[in-house]
């Protein structure tokens, strides 16, 4: 399967776009909308517990350290952009290709 995910390379990694439900069932990457890729949490979004379950989801997904993901924006928004340092576009994106 390709996911249609906007993400663009930078100079030290590249930059993913996500769309984040809080308080779902489960932990999962449930599709892509307009870009975005669509992310499931458990943990309630309360004092930016969900932005560290987040990072630490995608950390465990893309086998990476949770402090090479860093939120650049909507830390109070269900739209987020993540830097992650040391992976490239492709490789994020053949990281997240898979069945969901």
């Amino acid at each position: 399967m390709t996911l249609a995910i906007a993400l663009r390379d930078t100079p030290g990694g590249c930059v993913l776009p996500v769309r984040v439900h809080p308080g779902a069932r489960k932990n999962a990457i449930t599709g892509v909308h307009d870009g975005l890729l669509k992310i499931s949490l458990t943990t309630p979004p309360a004092d930016g517990r969900a932005n560290d379950a987040l990072i630490a989801f995608l950390a465990e997904h893309l086998h990476i350290p949770r402090a090479r993901i860093a939120l650049l924006t909507g830390a109070t928004s269900r739209g987020k952009s993540l830097s992650i340092a040391g992976k490239s576009a492709a490789d994020v994106q053949a990281a997240l290709t898979g069945p969901y």
